[in-house]
């Protein structure tokens, strides 16, 4: 069992639920981002996203591609991921998983990008433009070198895509709760229930964690109600671009608050 399905399985036992946190690499600055994210993991986030900044983020939405492009603009390199995943883990606990598009990963080696991840300490990758089907290299590196692999599954996908993404998802399936690009939205897709469900029956002992949408702490823990983590980044963003790392920490106490720490 990988440390992220260990922290999300004992969360959810002990009928706590969990909070899964984004923050990009680079935004402000490395070490700004270096701070919210360990700030995040010491207010309340259960497990830890790190964003790679992308010149095409096709999945997200303004606030995020606002802070990435920041990021790009102050001169982000991909090498930044594994000195930022090194300097979050030796400050905390929280399992630290990496959200990336894959072409970055292609370019720097997919073999070559699991060695250097798992060096650095990092739980593993959710890679929402990655199918499984194509992912043979992926598979074969995140099982040499014992890391997380995070598919999605979305309100398109059939039972068949689900069971695929959950047989072959290590800590989670991402849960799309909504098509379309991230971001808050005041109400969540009902939707969010039948991919969880879809997944459930795939696996019934496979996590599934819901993202895109939630904003406020009574969605996360109607999210933990049915599933084994709430996902929320542009809210954390938000909150950063707006008070700096003290409105962040506000916001994740605030989005845990009915979660029993």
């Amino acid at each position: 069992m990988s440390k992220t399905e260990q922290v999300l399985k004992e969360r959810k036992a002990a009928g706590k639920g969990s909070l899964v946190g984004y923050f990009p690499i680079g935004y402000p600055s490395l070490e700004e981002s270096i701070d919210a994210a360990v700030a995040m993991c010491q207010n309340g986030v259960d497990v830890l996203e790190l964003g790679v900044p992308y010149s095409d983020p096709v999945m997200d939405g303004p606030v995020i591609q606002e802070a990435t492009l920041h990021a790009l603009e102050n001169g982000f390199k991909l090498k930044q991921v594994f000195e930022a995943v090194k300097a979050v883990t030796s400050r905390v606990d929280t399992p630290v998983l990496v959200m990336t598009y894959w072409n970055p990963v292609i370019q720097y080696g997919v073999e070559r990008f699991a060695k250097e991840l798992s060096e650095a300490g990092g739980a593993g990758l959710i890679t929402p433009d990655l199918i499984p089907d194509e992912a043979g290299d992926w598979l074969s590196a995140s099982d040499k070198y014992e890391l997380d692999r995070v598919f999605l599954s979305a309100p398109t996908s059939t039972q068949q895509r689900a069971q695929v993404s959950s047989d072959l998802s290590r800590g989670f399936v991402y849960a799309v709760s909504t098509m379309g690009i991230t971001g808050a939205r005041e109400e969540l897709d009902s939707l969010a229930r039948k991919v969880v469900a879809g997944v459930k029956l795939a696996d019934a002992n496979q996590n599934a964690c819901v993202g895109i949408g939630i904003s406020t702490a009574e969605q996360v823990a109607e999210v933990n109600q049915y599933s084994d983590g709430a996902i929320v980044g542009s809210a954390f963003v938000r909150a950063y671009a707006q008070g700096g790392v003290e409105a962040l920490k506000v916001k994740v106490n605030e989005l845990a608050s009915l979660l029993e720490r």
